[in-house]
């Protein structure tokens, strides 16, 4: 068995010993699209994260048995010319799910309470220079008694609301599906949710529905001084639009994903004026050690399982 990891990079330190006891093992740290071909010529089994496979790559690998995508999301993949080809396309859900949920909290605690400026207050020893004991000039508030909005009730966006609600918040949801529905938590139009929460939380797919959900018009409606936080994928808030409405109302965002990843050099969030406000992270919400380790685990089983299937068919 034969088995191509093809951007282990995105897995960092994360052990990758279980696939050494399934057969022969090629990993590559990264992989370019022109060099796909080649360390793919002789795979049964290809691993790959965010590494492009087309249907190209597919049909000029006679020996692919299994593709498994190492990630939830399998738009990387031709799924229609490897169910042609009798290719098996594996994913792997759920691992990093509180991962997401506990970087939310991160981002929403960052950004309201204001922690950028008290380090930097006392690491640059204006702390110790205080006439008193303490420094109230960037006011923070408690989630206790906000309006918290999620947009995206999976089951992401329902582990944000129970915990939105163990903190005092009064929970309100968006189904960008319009098939979640829940008497839990109260259900609300887009632009309602908008108007009223103090948090907005994004957990939603992109897709023709959810492309440019909010875009300059829909901030606009914000109320102020609130926090938006994009943990579903780049593109669902148009990023031009924030870039343009931080600098002219006092809305904080909270982005750990973008529609071109890795960041564009020359991106006009690199360029806005109220840096204070906007709090990005290179799309890590899905990476704590435990979800790499889950996941990396969950890939093994999918190989483990299907040489079993084989192995049954065969006999």
């Amino acid at each position: 068995m034969k088995i191509v990891i093809l951007d282990a990079l995105t897995f960092g330190e994360t052990l990758l010993s279980g696939f050494f006891k399934l057969g022969d093992v090629d990993i590559f740290q990264t992989t370019l699209s022109e060099q796909t071909q080649d360390r793919i010529a002789h795979a049964d089994v290809i691993v790959t994260n965010k590494v492009v496979i087309t249907e190209a790559h597919i049909s000029n690998t006679p020996t692919l048995k299994l593709i498994c995508v190492a990630a939830t999301g399998m738009n990387n993949v031709d799924l229609e010319a490897a169910k042609k080809m009798g290719v098996e396309v594996k994913n792997v859900s759920g691992y990093s799910t509180d991962s997401v949920i506990q970087h939310t909290f991160s981002m929403l605690f960052y950004l309201m309470g204001h922690s950028r400026y008290y380090d930097e207050y006392v690491k640059n020893g204006s702390y110790s220079k205080s006439q008193i004991f303490t420094d109230i000039s960037h006011p923070f508030f408690e989630i206790k008694g906000k309006r918290w909005g999620i947009i995206g009730l999976g089951t992401i966006g329902r582990g944000v609301a129970s915990i939105a609600t163990a903190f005092g918040a009064e929970v309100c949801y968006y189904s960008t599906s319009g098939k979640n529905s829940t008497k839990d938590y109260l259900n609300v139009e887009l632009e309602q949710l908008l108007k009223t929460s103090h948090i907005i939380s994004i957990h939603a797919p992109l897709n023709e529905k959810t492309l440019n959900l909010l875009d300059y018009e829909q901030l606009l409606t914000c109320r102020d001084g609130a926090v938006v936080l994009n943990l579903g994928r780049g593109g669902i808030v148009n990023e031009d639009a924030i870039a343009r409405i931080v600098d002219e109302k006092n809305i904080y965002f909270g982005l750990d994903v973008l529609k071109k990843e890795p960041m564009e050099q020359n991106h006009p969030l690199l360029n806005v004026k109220n840096r204070d406000n906007l709090y990005i992270t290179p799309h890590i919400a899905w990476a704590s050690v435990e979800a790499r380790e889950r996941l990396i685990e969950s890939v093994v089983q999918n190989i483990k399982s299907f040489i079993m299937k084989q192995t049954t068919s065969q006999n």
